[in-house]
């Protein structure tokens, strides 16, 4: 397989019969999942995406609208469709994954077996909220800071905070400017992960999830807030492990 600068696998594995893809969440890039493969079952190769202006993609510009940004993906993720799939999206990395899925079905005929959403609240739920991709830098430095999801090294870094804002206002334009249209539900099982204590994500909004689906749907809340990605991720990566194997047993 070819190297693209889209598609990270922290550690190839060519005895692989199954391929998780993980999407990141806003101002995230793929080293967030580098140690994934280590706690995942052997029989699974990760597979992060790395999103333009961070990582092998830095030099390219980030995309500020998700259609665009999903109809890029597609075509450089297929090659990589060539063993059964799953997608794993966090927060922005959720709607991402989502939208991808019904990009894969009407476009390719093609579909993972498992969609895992972590700390997203249903595409169908409306964004209320003030938009931050419209904040000046230090409004939106500060709304950093009670999201609790930025090192305060970075946020304390004039210089890191440079390369990062204009990433970050990016991602949540986005987020900010989606809009939710009605489509056909998905055919394949979809685990929701959210957090008890996420004052951006409600455990009605996880719950809406559901009506996104045909097939099975499970939730599972931690004892944390918005990033328990890495507060809890030995308990995420436990969680997520069980239904592939699920699936290893039943194929």
């Amino acid at each position: 397989m070819t190297f693209n600068s889209w598609v990270i696998c922290p550690q190839t594995n060519p005895q692989a019969n199954l391929r998780l893809f993980c999407f990141p969440y806003a101002g995230g890039s793929s080293a967030i999942f580098r140690t994934w493969p280590n706690n995942l079952p052997s029989n699974v190769e990760v597979c992060a995406v790395e999103y333009p202006g961070r990582g092998k993609q830095i030099n390219s510009a980030p995309f500020t609208r998700l259609e665009l940004l999903v109809e890029a993906i597609a075509p450089v993720l297929i090659p990589y469709l060539d063993k059964p799939f799953a997608f794993f999206g966090y927060s922005m990395g959720g709607l991402v994954s989502f939208e991808l899925t019904h990009l894969l079905r009407s476009q390719y005929s093609l579909a993972p077996f498992h969609l895992f959403i972590s700390a997203r609240r249903a595409p169908q739920i409306q964004f209320t909220k003030p938009l931050l991709h419209l904040l000046s830098d230090h409004d939106l430095q500060d709304e950093l800071r009670k999201l609790n999801g930025t090192p305060k090294a970075v946020l304390e870094s004039a210089e890191l905070m440079e390369i990062f804002l204009p990433i970050l206002r990016a991602d949540f334009a986005i987020l900010e400017t989606y809009i939710y249209t009605q489509k056909q539900p998905l055919e394949c099982p979809i685990t929701v992960f959210g957090g008890l204590q996420d004052q951006e994500v409600s455990h009605e909004a996880l719950q809406a999830w559901r009506e996104q689906t045909i097939a099975a749907f499970s939730l599972h809340e931690f004892n944390s807030d918005h990033f328990f990605i890495h507060s809890h991720q030995q308990l995420l990566l436990k969680l997520i492990s069980q239904e592939l194997q699920m699936r290893q047993r039943s194929s």
